[in-house]
């Protein structure tokens, strides 16, 4: 504890939400040991945003004792605010300033020597990749330069202890990489301490530690390989000819003995109860073919594991029922030569593609890609620059209100009203759908129930951990039973347990007959879909089903590519070439 470049001792911190209290953390301690990268991890509301603050001087704790590079927080919290590098999760970039101006800024608030600024400025910005950006808006970057912007500025006085909260929600693979980078180079070479926290858990298993936050409570710190080791002999995958991976999770999910069910490419990963040993025979009498092969457990296993074992096993997530009518395969969305340009910008540059009814679309690209562009025209929200497009068999460029009638749209932010509670933003979208009297109630009465809200009914949505944010962002995007779904990045920064809530109703829908078209930066769900497109640079770089696309990144070295792997190759093979 002596040597920890963090500790907290019996740390209490509580607010009041809703007219209630709230316990953030409770009873926690923890050491984080200098000169390596301390992962922190937990489910939404487990308390790691609020660590960060106490760890950075921001938050006083309630009880308990703080200690960062051996100053007393409470003693002395400008010490360790001057002490500390501190990225929330929305970092505060000011979008009207130039990249330049921005790092100016917060070295002027730092305190940095003006004779020291340009040594370091040069260093950062070969760091990020934002040389040639530098007399750019802020507000004009793509969002995995504004990560990586928002890091150079932190990092302009170097701090010995660097607090990063979740720096890549929102991030495309590329430029994870890209931040991942630049954080191991400051570990490496300036000796830097690192605590991030994350919801991606192939990061958290990158860390030289991890700790594992829910409720407000510790649940383990160790390596992430002794998270995974008691899971030796529990960790399966199934594949099943004629059954496809997410229809297959559906079935396997519903089985006692099986803690986690999760698709993993063209098959099904599972994880077993201790005790439960899995026959092919009986989880799937009506296919003899089914076989199971062992596979070694990773760390997200482990999570899902430890959490379920704390918790007990819940049960899957009730399903919300639409009613949608029409066949299955019928065009629902058309996409021909569509173009949009901004002044003598081409974003998209004439693009094609067909979804059916009853698919779930994936719609995938790097940072500044135009699949956001793409996605807001199919909504009705940008117009087109050329090109046609329909949804719902109505041309948005002449029939926009009718298609808008028909659809249901998630937004990336959660477009909820922060001051409304849970049950006035679901009664507001209930009355922009038209729903009146009955209708209404009925409507408003299974979302409290489908989506498990009952408990924050009268709790301001602003206010609500990120997972029922979602729940009630998908609850509203359904209020009307639409037929088509437009879900942007839906899943992004919310923790693996909600994730999979989300794919478990979304599943449901799409067996029900309702289309959904995707966004997502989690290349892994990209399995869930059952077609999808990667763009780069305005134009489809790849399109087809998700194991024709990994395929296209298999190499003797890598026979197994994941689909990470694949959008990688892909969009770096398209930089090479260019």
């Amino acid at each position: 504890m002596a040597a920890a470049a963090l500790t907290l001792d019996g740390v209490r911190k509580g607010f009041t939400r809703g007219g209630r209290r709230v316990s953030a953390l409770d009873g926690v301690s923890i050491a984080v040991r200098p000169g390596r990268v301390t992962g922190l991890i937990g489910p939404d509301g487990a308390g790691k945003t609020t660590l960060m603050r106490l760890a950075a001087g921001i938050l006083g704790p309630d009880a308990g004792r703080i200690e960062v590079l051996g100053i007393d927080v409470a003693e002395d919290p400008l010490a360790v605010q001057s002490a500390v590098g501190y990225m929330p999760q929305r970092f505060g970039l000011y979008e009207d300033l130039s990249v330049q101006e921005n790092l100016d800024l917060y070295a002027d608030l730092q305190g940095v020597p003006r004779a020291a600024r340009r040594a370091r400025y040069d260093e950062l910005m070969r760091m990020t990749g934002l040389a040639p950006f530098t007399r750019r808006l802020a507000g004009r970057l793509s969002g995995g330069m504004k990560q990586k912007l928002g890091l150079a500025c932190t990092l302009v006085r170097p701090p010995r202890l660097l607090l990063l909260d979740e720096p890549t929600v929102g991030v495309d693979p590329v430029s994870r990489r890209e931040l991942w980078a630049i954080v191991y180079a400051q570990v490496r070479e300036a000796g830097m301490t690192v605590l991030l926290s994350t919801a991606y858990l192939d990061e958290a298993a990158r860390c030289a530690e991890v700790i594992l936050l829910h409720q407000g409570r510790v649940l383990g710190q160790e390596a992430p390989a002794a998270f995974s080791g008691p899971l030796a002999g529990r960790t399966f995958e199934m594949r099943v000819e004629g059954i496809p991976a997410r229809r297959l999770q559906a079935r396997l999910a519903d089985v006692a003995g099986i803690v986690d069910a999760l698709v993993a490419g063209d098959r099904v990963r599972i994880v077993t109860a201790p005790g439960f040993v899995p026959d092919p025979a009986r989880l799937l009498p009506d296919h003899p073919e089914a076989r199971l092969q062992p596979v070694p457990p990773d760390f997200e296993d482990a999570f899902i594991a430890r959490l379920k074992d704390h918790d007990g096993h819940h049960r899957p997530p009730p399903q919300v029922t639409v009613k949608v009518s029409g066949s299955a395969g019928d065009e629902v969305i058309r996409v021909e030569g569509l173009e949009r340009r901004f002044g003598d910008f081409r974003a998209v540059k004439g693009i094609s593609f067909r979804v059916r009814r009853g698919e779930i679309f994936g719609l995938l690209g790097a940072n500044g890609a135009g699949k956001t562009t793409t996605f807001r025209m199919l909504c009705g929200l940008l117009p087109a620059s050329g090109g046609e497009l329909a949804v719902a068999g109505h041309d948005l460029r002449r029939s926009g209100a009718q298609a808008r009638a028909r659809i249901g749209y998630m937004a990336q932010r959660f477009s909820l009203y922060a001051n409304l509670t849970v049950m006035q933003n679901l009664a507001f979208f209930a009355a922009a759908y038209g729903l009146r009297r009955q209708r209404r109630r009925e409507r408003l009465r299974w979302a409290l129930e489908g989506f498990e809200l009952g408990a924050y009914r009268d709790v301001n949505a602003g206010l609500l951990p990120l997972g029922y944010k979602q729940r009630l962002a998908f609850a509203a995007a359904l209020m009307h039973q639409p037929e088509i779904l437009f879900l942007d990045e839906p899943t992004s920064g919310v923790d693996p347990l909600a994730r999979r809530e989300f794919w478990a109703r979304t599943n449901a829908l799409a067996e029900a007959g309702v289309t959904a078209l995707v966004t997502t930066h989690f290349m892994e769900e990209a399995n869930y879909c059952d077609r999808l497109v990667i763009m780069a640079e305005g134009e489809i770089l790849a399109a087809g089903r998700p194991y024709e696309i990994r395929q296209r990144a298999r190499t003797v070295e890598n026979p197994e590519p994941t689909m990470e792997d694949a959008f990688i190759a892909l969009v770096q093979g398209r930089e090479a070439a260019s």
